[in-house]
């Protein structure tokens, strides 16, 4: 299964960077052993419209087509569903064990997520009530996936 990270804006060189590519390659090392094949980052460009509301959409509507066909998608909002390490690693295994191509997770800009976006996603979560930057919210969710994969696979990162 590929895991895909379609996220709004790019991350910078420096401490964020560096913290993410660190997640991301011991995500990258550890998932192969439980049927990872790929882990990509796509990154599209902040919408320059005026309006919050195009931006929005313009933003959406460009993550929506970095979908692949049958892929579950999942939208990071601060509305969605908290869950612990334990859930994100059984929902990765189910997505898994379900023969998914790719699973999706989208994080959004500064505006959100257009409505037909949050609509269509399989799952939504969240970390927390509070409002991060989307540079964390990448390393939070690249560092729960490799949670995730260490829990799937009985490695000691993860001690419940």
């Amino acid at each position: 299964m590929r895991l895909l990270i379609a996220a709004v804006g790019r991350l910078k060189a420096g401490p964020e960077r560096d913290l993410a590519d660190r997640y991301r390659d011991r995500l990258e090392k550890s998932g192969r052993a439980i049927g990872l094949r790929d882990i990509d980052i796509l990154e599209i460009r902040e919408s320059r419209a005026e309006a919050a509301s195009r931006r929005m959409l313009e933003e959406s509507i460009a993550l929506t087509n970095l979908v692949p066909d049958g892929a579950t998608t999942v939208v990071l909002d601060e509305r969605g569903e908290s869950l612990d390490s334990l859930s994100i690693s059984n929902n990765l295994r189910g997505w898994r064990d379900s023969a998914r191509p790719a699973v999706v997770f989208i994080i959004g800009g500064p505006d959100g997520l257009a409505p037909e976006l949050k609509a269509r996603a399989n799952l939504t979560i969240a970390f927390g009530a509070a409002t991060w930057p989307h540079q964390l919210a990448r390393i939070m969710l690249l560092e729960q996936l490799y949670r995730a994969v260490t829990i799937l696979s009985g490695h000691p990162y993860h001690r419940a």
